[in-house]
């Protein structure tokens, strides 16, 4: 999993291919419920870069993209948005796996 910490390191796996963006922040107790599931997933769905965006760090991303509660993810392919599963409740492994099975 990539983990950005600028702007330019956020959009490179952006511009070309499918990418998985994780939202999430260290505070937040459902990003750290969801966290131990996440190589698991990301090692189910190769075909995607999976990149962990912290919310903190980049904020007006989260704005700009309306993501509103975390965890949440957003599927990109070659720059565009492919789907998202974004709510404000806590996600397991299997709603997480079933979200990216159905893009």
């Amino acid at each position: 999993m990539l983990i950005p910490t600028t702007y330019e390191e956020l959009a490179k796996p952006l511009e070309k291919g499918k990418t998985m963006l994780f939202f999430t922040a260290d505070w937040c107790g459902d990003c750290v419920f969801i966290k131990p599931d996440i190589p698991e997933i990301e090692a189910s769905f190769p075909e995607y870069t999976f990149v962990q965006v912290d919310r903190d760090v980049f904020i007006d991303i989260c704005q700009k993209w309306g993501i509103l509660g975390i965890p949440s993810f957003v599927a990109i392919e070659d720059g565009k948005e492919l789907g998202r599963f974004v709510s404000k409740n806590r996600k397991t492994k299997e709603e997480i796996m079933t979200f990216i099975s159905e893009l």
